[in-house]
């Protein structure tokens, strides 16, 4: 069975448990922030520059201390040939991830721990996402964060993430470069709570 496989199926039985115990809340946030790339290399010259994200997540919290989350983020960057940018492009990520929570429901202040799987669609200058166009790639994420009661149904979050995956454009590129490229995400933002 192919790792692929794997991670869809832990995904989708993570994603089905949340929806088997019942919710004490539920978290519906936006957010946004840097995001920056690690062995940015893609080969024959080209690699893509740091930029920025938009982030969109529905976080359901079972638990005292356990919770999960699903979303959306779109990064922003350039694809840059020999250090010059080419244009700007856009990677979407989809993404489900467990949450640990360091302190329980109710606290004004919850440090978390986070970590899930993703998928990221790398989608080049001139192209378009909604035509299917793009080099997609599976991968896993992590990171942590802390989550803030400003009001009784209000959070200001703060969240550090990093996003692990293939490189793209492997069947594109003359001298594709191998290995992994990491997508660093840094954000905050706002939740409303049920």
């Amino acid at each position: 069975m192919k790792i692929r496989n794997l991670l869809f199926a832990a995904v989708a039985f993570l994603g089905l448990s949340a929806f088997s115990a019942h919710a004490q809340t539920a978290e519906f946030g936006v957010g946004g922030g840097l995001t920056r790339f690690t062995n940015r290399d893609l080969g024959s010259g080209f690699s893509l520059d740091d930029g920025w994200n938009l982030i969109f997540r529905l976080t359901l919290n079972n638990d005292n201390i356990l919770g999960h989350e699903f979303g959306y983020a779109y990064n922003r960057t350039a694809l840059l040939s020999d250090g010059q940018s080419t244009g700007g492009m856009a990677v979407h990520n989809g993404f489900y991830n467990f949450l640990v929570y360091g302190l329980r429901e109710g606290k004004r202040v919850r440090p978390f721990v986070t970590g899930g799987g993703h998928f990221a669609n790398f989608v080049p200058p001139g192209a378009s996402a909604s035509y299917g166009q793009g080099s997609n790639k599976f991968g896993v994420n992590y990171g942590g964060g802390v989550k803030i009661r400003v009001k009784e149904n209000w959070l200001v979050r703060f969240d550090v993430r990093q996003f692990l995956q293939g490189k793209p454009f492997s069947g594109q590129l003359a001298n594709p470069a191998g290995g992994n490229i990491k997508i660093n995400q840094f954000s905050a933002g706002v939740s409303f709570t049920l």
